[in-house]
């Protein structure tokens, strides 16, 4: 590979604990590397499916290894390093080399060790959970999820398997679920009929081999000899089978199965995998004079976060934006527990999980997507019964926080039922938010826009689009002027009581034309007349008019003081963009941006990439500095480990809004028309950049002293869409 990746860490100093780690991944299975004082190395192993009994996402295990004679010690240049090149970290001296990495087409952690002379190599599995452990109360809380109802949240402990002959298996098997709890809970036990519990039997944990190691006891592997190279891999392996023995098998099958590459061959491919990815897009600032290493950061900050995304999203589930694989022992006070912990438990929280999906379009990072939509593709059927359960019409909409199987967190719904129906949410947060749905479809939208994936629009996106768009054309009556009335219904988290809300008004607004616009080959004539129907009663946006100039409502009504503090009148300006650079009434976009309630950035917030996309360069180029180059608040020693902020570490909506900021500073698409450095400071920075946009185009630029010094667009004939923005004012572009 000869390309150059932005972002490699090197640390020529010993760790402490797992808050001073490096993340490798291959998207389905990932690590947390560190070193301790004594030159230990050691793994935090995380996998994308390991779902407890207890619906916690927790880790498959902690590995440590040991060398005599060490990396520490008796040789000079001691150095832990990331190669974001190829997802490896390597630990060395002078002497002695372990490089780890995680395949980035097979389940397999793979350590290799080369020295300069014979030692001693010891792997071992470093169990912390040997016992069952109740959780405590404030874990319970802060996790969330069951608190407050009867489930027995006791943690279960790992089971290492005795008499194992020459590898080391260890492994946890769910003998209880708390699937059939909730849909009993929440009105949806019929639900049960035909169904397979998604978490009963789950049984999850690995295998540690290694060519030329004995076993001693039933945890460690340690080297037959002293040697100059050795090779170490832990297969890991998530299943649901009738019995342990067929998961063992399986788990054995698959550490021998032929179908496994020779490791020369599996660390060529897993190179031109990283190859292919980092190919896809860049983004490389620049500074024009000193600016204490903002820029640089910058360009640092894009590629971490782009690159923890996909270490943690080529699974079955989608990214967990609450720490993602990555959660680790960050010691936070009053939040001191063990790694398999995180806040908000877990649940998957749309407003949170959906803000790496997003960046995920212009990186071209399509593969990354597909879990996510999948998720919610197999939800529907639990949704559109949930719909006619409670409320006795068709369409579906999906909770705002869930379990990945599609119910309410028990302790969101409300665990005291007496008196009430099953349709009433006790948390007024998100008990009536459904934009979530509307949101969703505009993202795969997105989707189906960039890649023209046919499979895609049909067996995801219409049947998505279908039961959302029918949920809202039955679940709300005509006011008397023969539109919608989208009531009682609130505004995000932060306006409980309102009456045709921003968010819900402006998503069917940008929605609908685009889904009646897509290839009529696709669409059904009954998808013509429902959508057409319901485009005729939609309710006006909600605009006030203040000294002559129209800005955007949160709701047409809503109660006089907020819950929360986000900024639901935004929301016609990203995720549905209705106004922004480029298209019409701008300044109703802007004098929006200037009104909001509540300004800030940092964590989900979302001030910098409205600011992008209504072309506000310096209030862009600010929140982006600001959010990437500001400290972070754990200990964490890896600067790309964000948070908590309001989520956990890392927090992958802090990077993942930043990203978008930063890419929509660069290019934006309007119609048919490209938009180049909307919102671009070029008189501060320079850049190199390579980013994708709808109709399977692709931008590279670079901007040097204010002058494009280079442009290719691709396909070619594309390049009469672009508008370069340069030097304009943004305000009288309309496309």
């Amino acid at each position: 590979m000869h390309r150059r990746v932005i972002g490699d860490v090197s640390w020529t100093t010993p760790g402490q604990n797992s808050a001073d780690s490096l993340p490798i991944g291959n998207g389905d299975l990932a690590a947390n590397v560190w070193t301790e004082p004594n030159g230990d190395i050691l793994l935090y192993l995380a996998k994308n499916d390991a779902w407890d009994h207890l619906g916690r996402l927790i880790k498959l295990g902690r590995l440590r290894l040991t060398l005599k004679p060490g990396v520490l010690g008796g040789a000079d240049g001691f150095e832990q390093k990331l190669s974001l090149e190829d997802a490896s970290v390597i630990v060395s001296n002078s002497r002695t080399a372990v490089r780890i990495w995680i395949d980035a087409h097979w389940p397999r952690l793979n350590i290799e060790v080369t020295s300069t002379e014979p030692c001693e190599v010891r792997a071992a599995l470093d169990p912390w959970r040997t016992a069952p452990r109740p959780l405590a109360k404030v874990e319970k809380e802060r996790a969330m999820g069951l608190a407050g109802g009867p489930v027995d949240e006791t943690a279960q402990p790992d089971v290492v398997l005795r008499k194992e002959k020459g590898q080391v298996i260890w492994y946890q098997r769910n003998a209880t679920s708390i699937w059939g709890l909730t849909l009993d809970q929440q009105g949806l036990g019929e639900a049960r009929d035909g169904a397979t519990d998604p978490l009963l039997h789950r049984t999850f944990g690995g295998c540690l081999t290694g060519t030329g190691f004995k076993k001693k006891g039933d945890n460690t592997l340690v080297t037959a000899k002293k040697t100059t190279a050795a090779t170490l891999a832990v297969h890991a392996h998530v299943a649901q089978t009738a019995t342990l023995e067929e998961w063992l098998d399986s788990l054995r099958a698959l550490t021998t199965s032929p179908s496994a590459p020779a490791p020369a061959d599996a660390w060529r491919d897993h190179q031109q995998w990283w190859s292919d990815f980092w190919g896809r897009s860049h983004i490389a600032v620049e500074a024009r004079g000193p600016d204490w290493g903002h820029a640089a950061m910058i360009s640092q900050q894009s590629h971490w976060q782009r690159y923890l995304v996909a270490c943690c999203s080529r699974g079955r589930f989608p990214v967990k934006f609450n720490g993602g694989l990555f959660t680790a022992d960050w010691g936070l006070k009053d939040e001191e527990f063990d790694a398999d912990y995180r806040r908000w438990g877990g649940g998957y929280w749309w407003q949170n999980t959906r803000l790496p999906y997003w960046a995920a379009l212009a990186a071209g990072d399509y593969d990354l997507m597909r879990p996510l939509f999948r998720m919610y593709r197999d939800q529907l059927p639990l949704a559109e019964h949930r719909s006619q359960a409670w409320f006795g019409h068709g369409g579906a909409f999906f909770p705002e926080t869930m379990y990945f199987w599609g119910t309410f967190l028990p302790s969101n719904y409300g665990w005291d039922r007496a008196g009430k129906e099953p349709r009433q949410v006790d948390n007024q947060y998100i008990g009536r938010l459904y934009v979530g749905g509307l949101e969703l479809v505009a993202l795969m939208l997105a989707t189906y826009e960039h890649t023209g994936d046919t499979a895609l629009l049909q067996e995801e996106l219409l049947p998505i689009a279908r039961a959302v768009l029918k949920f809202y054309a039955l679940h709300y009556p005509n006011d008397g002027q023969g539109r919608l009335r989208i009531a009682p219904a609130q505004s995000l988290e932060t306006w409980w009581e309102a009456e045709n809300p921003m968010p819900d008004v402006a998503g069917l607004h940008y929605l609908l034309p685009r889904l009646l616009a897509l290839p009529s080959e696709f669409l059904a004539a009954s998808d013509l007349g429902a959508w057409r129907s319901l485009t005729a009663r939609l309710p006006k946006l909600p605009l006030q008019i203040t000294d002559g100039q129209a800005r955007m409502l949160p709701a047409a009504r809503h109660e006089a003081v907020p819950s929360n503090s986000e900024n639901p009148e935004l929301y016609g300006v990203f995720p549905f963009r209705l106004y922004g650079v480029g298209r019409p009434n701008l300044a109703t976009g802007r004098a929006t941006y200037m009104h909001r309630m509540f300004p800030d950035t940092g964590g989900w917030r979302q001030d910098g990439l409205h600011a992008a996309l209504l072309g506000l360069t310096e209030a862009a180029a600010f929140y982006v500095g600001k959010n990437w180059n500001d400290g972070n608040t754990t200990a964490a020693r890896f600067k790309g480990f964000w948070g908590p902020n309001y989520d956990w570490v890392p927090d992958f909506d802090h990077g993942s809004v930043t990203q978008l900021a930063l890419q929509h500073m660069l290019v934006q698409s309007v119609g048919d028309k490209i938009l180049l450095f909307p919102a671009w400071p070029s008189s501060r920075w320079n850049v190199k950049f390579k980013l994708n946009l709808p109709r399977q185009t692709t931008v590279e630029a670079e901007l040097k002293d204010e002058q494009l010094v280079s442009l290719k667009v691709t396909p070619e004939s594309r390049t009469k869409d672009v508008i370069n923005l340069l030097g304009q004012d943004r305000s009288s572009v309309v496309v």
